[in-house]
């Protein structure tokens, strides 16, 4: 059998998720005896690569380049997991959304209370544009499995990642999309 392609994404969110997955301390060991990490923050991969197995993203989809990737990797990726709250339900990253649309949050920010210079960034290409409405990732791409918590145990993407890799279906409380 040959090795699990596995890459992991960060959007909207806190990297607490992948704090988790760090957590799984010994058994990372065991994870690279049997799968390639082969796109993640924590290997700092530029480009999203073809042929992924699987693809744990991260966090809720708040900008124009966190549409793109999620869209980049649904199409490159087998399976998608919306990996914890963000990802499943917009949760802290969407407190945003009630304050109405991006620029009158950016408004808000740097205009009213923030920036002495008055100036709302906006360089192209280096400060991405703000959705008006943060969404969790299933509104944008679809999402074959969820890991929900805030972040989700280490334990439960244990389970999760040894299911997959041996061709199981994951554990009962991980939803199916």
């Amino acid at each position: 059998m040959s090795r699990l392609r596995i890459a992991t994404i960060w959007l909207g969110g806190c990297s607490g998720c992948h704090m988790s997955l760090l957590d799984l301390d010994e058994w990372l060991i065991d994870l690279a005896a049997r799968a390639d990490l082969v796109y993640s923050p924590i290997a700092d991969a530029k480009q999203f690569p073809p042929d992924v197995d699987l693809t744990l993203i991260e966090g809720a989809i708040a900008s124009d380049e966190h549409r793109e990737l999620a869209k980049t990797a649904r199409r490159h990726s087998r399976l998608i997991i919306a990996f914890g709250d963000c990802a499943v339900t917009g949760n802290v990253t969407a407190l945003r959304n009630p304050l109405g649309p991006a620029r009158t949050v950016l408004q808000q920010v740097y205009i009213e209370h923030g920036d002495p210079r008055g100036v709302i960034p906006h360089e192209p290409g280096i400060v991405p544009v703000l959705l008006d409405k943060v969404v969790p990732v299933h509104q944008i791409i679809p999402v074959d499995y969820y890991l929900s918590g805030c972040p989700p145990s280490a334990p439960r993407i244990r389970a999760l990642l040894e299911a997959l890799i041996e061709g199981r279906e994951p554990p009962a409380d991980i939803r199916y999309g």
